[in-house]
């Protein structure tokens, strides 16, 4: 085949790629807002599709985003009476699907799926109390500012969000699950998973007990396999799109480097999530990563703390998700110099900047440095 110039180039799989395809035109050329076909889901959805979502702090712009462009994300476990908004947030009511608190690591979602399916029950869950006499459930430390009353009541609590989250995939359409961090710790005793480190949050360290895990690869993708596979046995209809959060760590307990420690947590995040989405069809993967931390981007859309991401980052996030999504009859949208398509932005811009509830911050007060 003759081609410009008339040299000879033999037909091969790259002619015929569309612009996104190349680094030239897909990246460099297009610039920070003109990556168009970044992401395009596999599914379509009905209008009225239901969405959960779940995971580290990040996922919380997602199910904001969900409620400003009036689709069905589900609130499994609402808010008592008429609580003012600021009270609900204080105590985590309309942050995730469920009241679960931050969902960081694979293992966690596990946890909480077989509490959802009475696999383990909540006397598996440590209680620890403070030195106030108030009671705290380890595997959401933060749940209650002030700590419950009693160990009962801390239970009988985390009886009732397990039952949220078995609601949340039971009648659900899309699980949205933000993956945040491949460290963690366990109790060698018990195996109890928890989210933070004992001692920092809640609970008291016992270095015999309290054991550090940089979770690898393997046991990553085999805990959300098994999540996922019960999950389904519950709803064979659910579909999951993971999404790896931009945000890096606050600390790391690895020995390394937090940059190198942060690169690697995510790395090996986006390696399973990704493969996972290429291997089975109920799966799929969205690039909020990529959209805010990747070179290209320069950090252009970090605050000065180069950890928080910036409201025009996250509705850049957002533009891309919703540019992406394929939902059958939806109900009419408005072009970007209507009204509504103002309404629309303005809110999630603000939610964008709303503060974040994100336990890990914790660990930021023991930092000397």
């Amino acid at each position: 085949m003759l081609t410009r110039q008339g040299e000879h180039v033999a037909d091969n799989p790259y002619r015929d790629l569309p612009p996104k395809a190349f680094w030239r035109t897909g990246v460099a050329e297009a610039g920070l807002f003109g990556m168009e076909g970044l992401w395009a889901s596999p599914w379509t959805l009905p209008s009225d599709a239901r969405f959960s979502t779940f995971g580290s702090c990040f996922a919380q712009h997602i199910s904001r985003a969900l409620v400003a462009r009036g689709l069905n994300w589900k609130e499994a476990e609402a808010r008592p009476g008429r609580t003012p908004d600021e009270i609900a947030k204080k105590y985590n009511y309309g942050v995730f699907t469920a009241r679960t608190g931050n969902i960081y690591t694979a293992a966690q979602l596990l946890l909480w799926t077989r509490l959802a399916l009475g696999e383990a029950g909540p006397d598996a869950i440590e209680i620890w109390q403070d030195a106030e006499g108030r009671f705290h459930d380890t595997l959401r430390p933060k749940i209650e500012p002030e700590g419950f009353e009693s160990a009962a009541e801390a239970r009988a609590s985390l009886a009732t969000t397990a039952r949220a989250f078995r609601r949340a995939f039971a009648e659900a359409e899309v699980f949205i699950f933000t993956l945040g961090l491949t460290e963690g710790w366990e109790d060698a005793e018990t195996g109890q998973v928890w989210p933070l480190c004992p001692g920092t949050g809640v609970g008291t360290f016992d270095a015999g007990r309290h054991v550090f895990l940089n979770y690898d690869y393997m046991r990553i993708r085999q805990d959300l396999e098994t999540a996922m596979e019960k999950m389904r046995a519950v709803n064979p209809g659910l579909r999951f799109l993971f999404t790896v959060s931009p945000v890096p760590l606050v600390a790391t307990a690895s020995g390394e480097h937090v940059l190198t420690a942060t690169m690697h947590s995510k790395s090996v995040l986006r390696a399973v999530a990704g493969d996972l989405a290429h291997a089975r069809d109920e799966v799929d993967y969205f690039p909020s990563y990529e959209i805010i931390a990747a070179p290209p981007i320069r950090a252009a859309f970090f605050e000065p703390n180069l950890r928080t991401i910036a409201p025009e980052g996250v509705s850049l996030v957002m533009t891309h998700f919703f540019a992406g999504l394929d939902i059958s009859g939806p109900p009419e949208r408005a072009s970007d110099g209507d009204a509504e398509a103002a309404r629309v932005k303005a809110s999630e811009a603000a939610m964008a900047a709303e503060d974040l509830v994100c336990e890990e911050i914790v660990l930021e007060q023991f930092n000397e440095g």
